[in-house]
């Protein structure tokens, strides 16, 4: 609303975009869709591309409990594949893609401050 309100006063989308804390591009695309669809689109955000988490926090939780649990029929590590069939087993999801799995392990093994990363460091 105070894009609109400014840009109607004559100030422009640099000056309103310091004042605000937003980019000139935001300012102007405020403008653009208030000229084009009215109102209540340039104060609303369009939805999103993309479906739903497959996996919510909980779920997320057990994926990083497996990897640090023992390792069935005397495999070296888990693998993306036997997770997310664990998962499936557990009854957590109904299915999850292995891409999925492996995303969730990306987020928790971007620690900069260890020395070993991994969802489960030993020692």
């Amino acid at each position: 609303m105070q894009v609109l309100l400014r840009a109607d006063a004559g100030e422009t989308d640099a000056d309103i975009a310091d004042d605000l804390g937003v980019t000139p591009h935001t300012a102007a695309n405020v403008r653009r869709r208030f000229a084009a669809e009215g109102l209540e689109a340039a104060l609303s955000e369009r939805p999103r591309p993309g479906g739903p988490a497959k996996l919510d926090g909980k779920a997320e939780a057990v994926v990083i409990a497996l990897a640090c649990s023992p390792v069935p029929g005397g495999r070296a590590t888990w693998t993306a594949k036997m997770l997310a069939s664990k998962l499936v087993e557990l009854h957590v999801v109904g299915s999850v893609s292995e891409d999925t799995v492996l995303r969730v392990l990306k987020k928790v093994t971007s620690s900069r401050g260890r020395r070993r990363a991994g969802a489960c460091p030993r020692a």
